[in-house]
């Protein structure tokens, strides 16, 4: 039996009674495929079977996705372009004869209002939650959209913006009411070794048009868009991130964490974990890679051997880096949003 609906939290109070009977897909947002089919520009293809993850532990899987994405070079950018304008939801793409201020509050109106409004009223029983604080705490994460900031920060801010007391216990039982409602992803960060470290979660938006509408920020992800606004470059990369969060995450049955910088070890932004390996992802979503500096964290985690990671990956803004480590490869980021 099938059973679908468009509140995440009411399907989960339905779990309950069905324990070990009853399993969840996310379907998210639409893929870079279904924006090419939406929009008539052509049939994208891709790589990852529908059922089974151990062809990510395959570096082969990684270099035939970039070829993939090599021979479909002006399909796929033409994709992306669309989609870094209007998002995912498939009211955005289907409807471009509307204004892009037009579909932003549809998307206000219809996503994050109905989960504020709506949803907040879900949950355990008895537990009252605050409208006002929910909204900020969102804003906090299209603010923060991949990044990892600590509960102080977002205690500190929200005390501003609501001249309230706000703990940072209760600013993390929002965090995770908006992740159970799909409307952001939480990436926990790799434990391993049985060290004891501060659980700084990263945040993932599960959709970049949610925070260009909520904001009212547009944030140009092309080359020609950033070209025309340099300044923007950084929040750039942070979305970038954050919907390579998103996407790897929303992957059914796949492992995903972030790898906090230790004393004696860098950052590493993703670590997937596939049976008993591990692949480190780095994203570099800037012009001019370093061959050295950028690909220290995936070079630190492969060597160890605790970790076992057999190859790392490197996902960048241009299409045309290389890097003479063959234990690295080199993947566009808009190649690697055509796994799926």
């Amino acid at each position: 039996m099938l059973v679908t609906g468009s509140s995440a939290l009411r399907l989960e109070l339905g779990r309950d009674s069905l324990a070990g009977r009853i399993s969840t897909l996310e379907l998210g947002t639409l893929l870079l495929r279904e924006i090419a089919g939406i929009r008539k520009f052509g049939e994208l293809p891709y790589l990852l079977p529908l059922n089974g993850l151990k062809e990510l532990k395959d570096q082969k899987f990684w270099e035939a996705l970039r070829d993939i994405g090599n021979k479909n070079k002006d399909l796929r950018k033409k994709t992306f372009s669309a989609f870094s304008v209007r998002g995912g939801y498939p009211m955005a793409q289907a409807r471009t004869d509307r204004p892009w201020e037009e579909v932003a509050d549809h998307l206000i109106e219809t996503v994050i209002r109905r989960v504020i409004q709506h949803d907040l009223r879900l949950g355990d029983r008895g537990r009252k939650r605050d409208q006002n604080l929910l909204e900020e705490v969102f804003r906090l994460c299209c603010r923060y959209a991949g990044q990892a900031p600590s509960q102080s920060v977002f205690v500190q801010e929200l005390r501003m913006a609501l001249s309230a007391n706000v703990g940072p216990q209760r600013v993390i039982n929002y965090l995770r009411f908006l992740n159970d409602t799909l409307l952001v992803k939480l990436i926990s960060p790799l434990e391993l070794r049985l060290k004891k470290r501060k659980r700084y979660l990263k945040i993932c938006l599960c959709d970049h048009s949610l925070r260009s509408s909520w904001l009212q920020e547009l944030i140009p992800m092309t080359s020609s868009g950033l070209d025309k606004a340099p300044h923007l470059r950084d929040l750039a990369g942070h979305l970038a991130e954050s919907i390579a969060g998103y996407f790897l995450g929303n992957i059914p049955n796949l492992d995903l964490t972030w790898f906090p910088e230790r004393p004696v070890e860098p950052e590493v932004d993703y670590v997937i974990t596939v049976g008993e390996h591990r692949i480190p992802i780095e994203i570099k979503y800037r012009l001019r890679i370093d061959e050295h500096q950028d690909t220290l964290g995936l070079r630190s985690f492969i060597e160890k051997t605790v970790y076992n990671a057999p190859f790392g990956i490197l996902v960048t803004f241009l299409d045309d880096v290389e890097v003479r480590d063959p234990r690295i490869v080199t993947l566009p980021f808009t190649s690697l949003l055509m796994m799926r």
